[in-house]
């Protein structure tokens, strides 16, 4: 019964202290906030963006994944110019399938009149 009763303390003793530990031993003042870690290297707001600037950008880790506020910012500015480079490239399709077009007309209406290209 003196050995059981040893234990028991023992236990206690051992629970106590991990306790202590974990929980920071009664110090008074809680550990300082820290500022949360933010993107080191945003997309450049002076020019498009490239490749390269996709390809390095790394998100800083948050307790749940990503900050959220960051990757939206990121996928909002990539989906924007995005949107402007499709937009140039129908307007530039569209010039090149005119010109195209004029060009065919003004080789056909050559074919139709070879007497006026002498």
């Amino acid at each position: 019964m003196l050995m059981f009763l040893f234990l028991v303390v023992a236990l206690a003793v051992v629970v106590a202290a991990v306790t202590l530990a974990v929980v920071g031993g009664g110090e008074s003042a809680p550990l300082p906030e820290v500022a949360p870690e933010r993107l080191q290297d945003p997309l450049p707001p002076d020019r498009p963006v490239n490749r390269a600037d996709v390809e390095s950008l790394r998100f800083p880790l948050a307790p749940r994944g990503y900050r959220m506020a960051d990757v939206d910012d990121a996928l909002g500015r990539v989906a924007a110019e995005l949107a402007e480079r499709d937009a140039r490239i129908a307007d530039l399709e569209s010039a090149l399938a005119g010109a195209r077009a004029a060009a065919a007309h003004v080789r056909l209406e050559k074919a139709d009149h070879p007497e006026d290209g002498r």
